[in-house]
């Protein structure tokens, strides 16, 4: 989506700020002993209660509000019966549509006692985030978003997920521009239009360089087996840099 007027910016800040705010509720009720089903629970609540409906579910049929990896799970992971653990690594992606307008937000917590590697690899998750989101800004290239987060991963000794992408996002949850690498891809020559609205979502990795299909037709798991976190935002181009859509308020 390019917004085009006002009226589309406000509508989007609106689903961007409920996916937020269900996200930080999740966060908060992150502890050892609740279920990942429960955790969704919270999630549905608070995006049913703003008048927004779970994108996964509403698109592709997802069987969940949101979606919920734990440890060697690294995205699309199944709310259920599984009760977090100490040490846990967890993402918690969320992402929902009202009035016609979708947002997407995402990010990976460490369930207290942390290990000091998994602190650093979520600290680090963020600042490859925001790596990223310095490179976007309207007649920018794309590619300098995966370029800014390939250096920062290569200086820090971290791997990334290269089949993961960011994508377009406003009127549905996945459009144009499709497959925006997070990772340096020298086939890219795209550029940013003013006012285009995408995500920004990169997988940092101890190891692993892909993710894989596991036993069911949803939860992805990397390949090989490391600690993986994922950090995501909405955001829009404009003249002036990005603007971050999914921020709580």
């Amino acid at each position: 989506m390019t917004i085009s007027n006002e009226d589309e910016l406000a509508g989007l800040r609106e689903t961007g700020r409920i996916v937020a705010n269900a996200l930080a509720a999740m966060a908060k009720a992150l502890e050892p002993g609740i279920t990942t089903a429960e955790l969704d629970d919270i999630g549905r609540a608070l995006l049913e209660r703003e008048g927004a409906q779970p994108a996964p579910e509403l698109a592709y049929g997802f069987p969940g509000a949101t979606c919920i990896s734990v440890n060697e799970e690294i995205a699309h992971g199944i709310p259920g019966p599984r009760r977090i653990e100490a040490g846990d690594l967890v993402n918690i992606d969320v992402s929902a549509e009202k009035n016609g307008f979708f947002a997407d937000t995402g990010a990976s917590f460490g369930v207290p006692p942390v290990s000091a590697r998994t602190a650093r690899l979520c600290r680090d998750g963020r600042r490859a985030l925001f790596a990223g989101l310095g490179q976007v800004g309207a007649d920018r290239p794309m590619a300098g978003i995966g370029q800014a987060i390939g250096r920062f991963a290569a200086k820090n000794g971290y791997t990334l997920v290269r089949n993961l992408a960011s994508h377009g996002v406003g009127r549905s949850l996945h459009e144009e521009p499709t497959e925006l690498a997070t990772w340096p891809d020298r086939g890219e020559r795209r550029r940013m239009e003013k006012g285009l609205v995408f995500t920004v979502e990169p997988f940092l990795s101890l190891g692993a360089a892909w993710a894989e299909d596991g036993d069911d037709p949803w939860t992805l798991y990397s390949e090989p087996r490391a600690p993986t976190v994922q950090y995501e935002h909405t955001v829009v181009a404009t003249a002036q840099g990005p603007l971050i859509l999914t921020l709580p308020g």
